[in-house]
This record gives structure tokens, sequence and C-alpha cells, in this order.
């Protein structure tokens, strides 16, 4: 299907109407628990959607866009890694999983992201702009030249993370120190 938009929709429950979406809009579409699994999105938007613990088995998202999304416990580590491209903002994350993908440049822009699994994730050059990381598990991940100067509540420890080059604010330092137990005013 090609440069359609759905409005409205509900999705939870039942299978999508085709296999491969190209330059398609959602908006205000629900895909709770829907199972989106070897389904093709191509510079697909998706515009105040709740795909929370939505299924994505070898989905394909290439260059798409979640703008006000409700993306609870989805697990992107699932996804087809050739060529995934996404973009966030506004959007809330909690619990999603990144685990072992490739998503330099990625853009995260005034998202909740607590508790999210960055575990061996490359996010070179990634910016998380306004973004809440509290509990965000970062453990041998690739953060070289990724801006994390607006983030915030993130623990990163540098011991066992890749930083070089990173941006971070004065402010988000107590989350890089985090544990050597400091007392940083």
């Amino acid at each position: 299907m090609e440069d359609q938009h759905f409005k409205n929709a509900s999705f939870a429950g039942q299978p999508l109407p085709d296999t491969e979406f190209d330059n398609c809009t959602f908006t205000n579409c629900d895909f709770l628990n829907a199972d989106l699994s070897e389904i093709n999105f191509l510079e697909c938007r998706f515009e105040d959607c709740n795909l929370s613990n939505a299924r994505l088995e070898e989905t394909a998202l290439k260059d798409v866009k979640f703008s006000d999304c409700k993306l609870l416990g989805v697990d992107f580590s699932r996804c087809k890694p050739f060529m995934l491209e996404l973009g966030f903002t506004d959007c809330q994350l909690n619990l999603a999983s990144f685990y072992q993908l490739k998503l330099r440049s990625t853009v995260f822009k005034n998202c909740q992201l607590r508790e999210t699994d960055f575990v061996n994730c490359d996010l070179t050059g990634a910016v998380f702009d306004q973004c809440d990381l509290a509990g965000a598990m970062f453990e041998n991940t690739l953060l070289e030249k990724a801006d994390l100067r607006n983030a915030f509540h993130f623990t990163i420890d540098p011991e066992f993370n890749f930083i070089k080059k990173a941006k971070f604010s004065s402010v988000g330092l107590a989350g890089l120190l985090g544990r050597y137990d400091l007392e940083i005013e």
C-alpha cells in the first residue's frame, strides 16, 4: 500500500490490510498488542498512536517517524536490522528494548525512556533532547559523539560504555559518576 492515510483505525488484535506500507501515515490508530510481524514500513509516520506491546518480529522499519506515540514495552530488537532508521518525538518508550541495534544518529526528542534497554546498542551520534532516561540500561553501549546535554535521570557508567566525544551538560555529570557514591552539588 502506498501513500495512504489511516485515521482513527483500530488494529488491536487484528491483522493489517497489507504487508507493505510505503509513505503511509497512521494518525490516532490503536495497535495495542497488535502483531506487526514481517510487515514492511517504509518512510511511514505514526502520529498519536498507541503501539504498546506491539509485536515486531522481523518487521522492517525504514525511515519511520513516531510522534506523540505510546510505545510501552515495544521490543525493537526483534525488527529487521537492515536499513533500520527511526525517529521519536514526544513519545513514551518506557520499558522498550533496543538491545544490540545500530541506531546511529537516531533522534529522541522529548521522550520518556524509563527502564529502556540500550545494552550493546550503537548510538553513535544519537541525540537525546529533553529525554527522561530514569532506569535506562546502558552497558557495552556505543555512545560516541552522542548528545545527552539535555537528557536527565540517566546513569551511564563510563567504564562499561564507550562515550568518547559524547556531549553532557555539567548537570548530567552525576549520571556518569553514580558508581562512586559522590555527593555532587
